[in-house]
C-alpha cells in the first residue's frame, strides 16, 4: 500500500515539474511574458520568484519520492 501510494506521488510530482519547469522563462520571456509583456504586470519578479520556490520544492519531493521507491523496491 505505501508503495502504492509513494509511486503515484512520484507520478504526480514528475508531471507538476515538467510544466513548472516550461513556465518558467528562457532568455528573454516568461510567465511575465505570458501576461501581456513584462512592463504590464508589475510584480512579474516576485511571480518567478514563487515560481523558483514551487519548482525546488517539486523537485525535492521528486527525488525524496524516487529514493524512497528505490528503498522499498529492495525490500
Amino acid at each position: 500500500m505505501l508503495f502504492v501510494t509513494v509511486l503515484v506521488l512520484d507520478i504526480m510530482s514528475a508531471l507538476f515539474l515538467i510544466v513548472f519547469i516550461l513556465l518558467h522563462s528562457g532568455k528573454g520571456g516568461g510567465l511575465s511574458d505570458m501576461f501581456g509583456g513584462g512592463a504590464g504586470l508589475s510584480g512579474g519578479t516576485a511571480v518567478e520568484k514563487r515560481l523558483d520556490k514551487i519548482t525546488v520544492f517539486t523537485a525535492c519531493l521528486f527525488g525524496l519520492c524516487t529514493f524512497l521507491l528505490a528503498y522499498l523496491s529492495n525490500n
